[in-house]
């Protein structure tokens, strides 16, 4: 009972199945949610495009610059710092970006965060709104895109210095400005957010006054992507939710039947009285189906094997018991009589029960034997033809004896007489229909021995021209310990087991074997005939 328990508690539980079908099917899912979520060049193509932005609105600003604040002075031309300052401040006032200005010497001479005024400037920095859900998950992101970013081996982005630089020193990208190239620059700022910066010459008259340096932040790409990546997230759940429904019913299809089965052939395995079957499940047409066919098949066949071996154990105990009756009967009377001549018959049926019993032990075992040969060996070409010449040749002295003929009809012209099997059951079983058609057939008779090639079948024949077969027992001559022998031949000289026993071999080889009548043309027995069909 312990194992039709634990099969019970299988059968309550998420079965092993559907954890390893749904881990699959959401292995595959996470590893493209993770690589869509990642966005990484739908982010660089907006970082591109902002970069542009940038560098259009500087190189505009630049020009503005250069011809409004500017002056010459002994044919230098350098800025007006107080001009430049409100230019600056009013450019970028719907930019949103943070514009600095520095001179030729480097120097800081004009911040769109600083107001100027007769007793100093006053500096503008924008307070960051409060820490929200979204920016805490845009950090979570950010921590995630750095991350994968490490596995690939990506360089990190040089930190922002904050917004207290007042050298041109201190930032590359002004520096090659003041050299008279634009350059660019991308630098990590907190929470994961981008420092965006263009740097472009101020030029007048084609000399280089100073340095125009727009600074943004990424709080535009930020959003642009974190809502890419929530669109992504919202069908990531859908597609989470149909993954795992199809998952379960994909998995109830398949765990919830083998369950099904195990339990049935459990129950099987345990019942004494046949109560129980293993479930019909071919309407599936599947590989389920096909299994449930070949269990049941499989316990029919156990149940019909198990019906043999009692049948053939009740048919072993009746037929050695007649003889053991008569040996015991007759050793009993041999004790009790002084006759000589009395002992004499009844020590001649003690031998002959005796030998009678030694012959039905030796075919008793001959059977139980060839049902386990055939079960086990494999089988090799075997040409038909050859062997039943073969059994001719090495029976015609023992035929000639009792006045009996043979003729073999051979018809090799559709090609091989070969079979796949085992030479020396097949031998014994054309050697047993041989000697019984030896012992039916009159004296002047003539066997007849016949094999054909009938499409993919080898078809065999024995035909003798004796009584033939009691009629309605064609199908029962093959049973065991059947014994229906000509007359004046002595009762025990067969165990009524050499047809049995050929029919076990011919059907282990996926052939047929069976008896009928010959008849002339007035209706009368002309003699018996028996058929062996093999696959080529």
């Amino acid at each position: 009972m312990a194992a039709l328990g634990a099969v019970a508690r299988r059968r309550r539980a998420i079965s092993p199945i559907t954890w390893r079908i749904l881990a699959v099917n959401l292995l595959a899912l996470g590893f493209l949610f993770a690589g869509m979520i990642y966005l990484d060049e739908y982010r660089r193509g907006l970082i591109a495009a902002e970069l542009k932005t940038l560098n259009s609105e500087a190189r505009l600003f630049a020009a503005a610059l250069g011809e409004s604040a500017t002056t010459s002075d002994a044919g230098q031309e350098q800025l007006i710092a107080p001009i430049a300052q409100q230019i600056v401040r009013r450019l970028v006032e719907a930019s949103g970006a943070r514009a600095r200005l520095f001179a030729r010497d480097g120097t800081l001479s004009a911040d769109s965060q600083q107001l100027l005024g007769r007793r100093g400037g006053v500096h503008i920095e924008p307070l960051p709104p409060p820490l929200s859900a979204s920016d805490r998950l845009k950090h979570l992101l950010a921590q995630y895109d750095r991350m994968l970013s490490g596995l690939w081996a990506r360089e990190p982005l040089p930190r922002y210095q904050g917004d207290d630089v007042a050298r041109a020193e201190d930032l590359p990208e002004v520096v090659r400005a003041l050299s008279g190239e634009a350059a660019q620059m991308v630098r990590a700022g907190d929470y994961g957010s981008l420092i965006l910066s263009v740097a472009v010459p101020v030029q007048r008259y084609q000399q280089v006054v100073g340095a125009l340096i727009l600074t943004k932040g990424s709080q535009a790409i930020d959003a642009a992507v974190l809502k890419v990546r929530l669109d992504v997230f919202k069908w990531f759940l859908a597609a989470l939710a149909v993954t795992v429904l199809l998952s379960l019913y994909l998995a109830q299809t398949i765990a919830r039947p083998i369950l099904r089965l195990a339990l049935a052939a459990e129950r099987v395995r345990r019942d004494r009285h046949r109560r129980h079957r293993i479930p019909n499940l071919e309407w599936r047409r599947d590989e389920i189906g096909e299994l449930a066919a070949a269990l049941r098949e499989m316990t029919e066949a156990l149940w019909q094997r198990m019906d043999a071996i009692e049948r053939f154990a009740a048919d072993v105990s009746h037929e050695i018991k007649n003889p053991l009756t008569s040996l015991r009967s007759a050793v009993e009377t041999a004790t009790r009589i002084n006759d000589p001549e009395r002992r004499e018959q009844l020590m001649a049926i003690i031998k002959q029960d005796v030998g009678r019993l030694d012959r039905l032990i030796s075919d008793i075992a001959e059977a139980s034997r060839v049902d386990a040969e055939m079960s086990r060996a494999g089988g090799e070409p075997v040409d038909i033809g050859r062997m039943l010449e073969t059994l001719v040749e090495v029976t015609e002295m023992t035929a000639a004896d009792r006045g009996v003929a043979f003729r073999l009809s051979i018809a090799s012209g559709d090609g091989s007489l070969s079979v796949i099997g085992l030479e020396d059951r097949l031998v014994q079983v054309f050697r047993n229909l041989i000697a019984n058609a030896l012992s039916f057939s009159p004296s002047g008779g003539i066997i007849t021995l016949a094999a054909a090639r009938r499409g993919r079948q080898l078809v065999a024949e024995v035909l003798d021209e004796g009584p033939g077969l009691p009629e309605g027992k064609e199908q029962q001559i093959f049973e065991r310990f059947y014994s229906e022998r000509p007359r004046g031949e002595r009762f025990g000289d067969h165990s009524g087991l050499g047809l049995s026993i050929s029919k076990q071999i011919i059907e282990a080889h996926g052939g047929r074997i069976f008896a009928e009548n010959r008849r002339h043309a007035d209706g009368s027995v002309a003699g018996a005939r028996f058929v062996v069909e093999l696959p080529c």
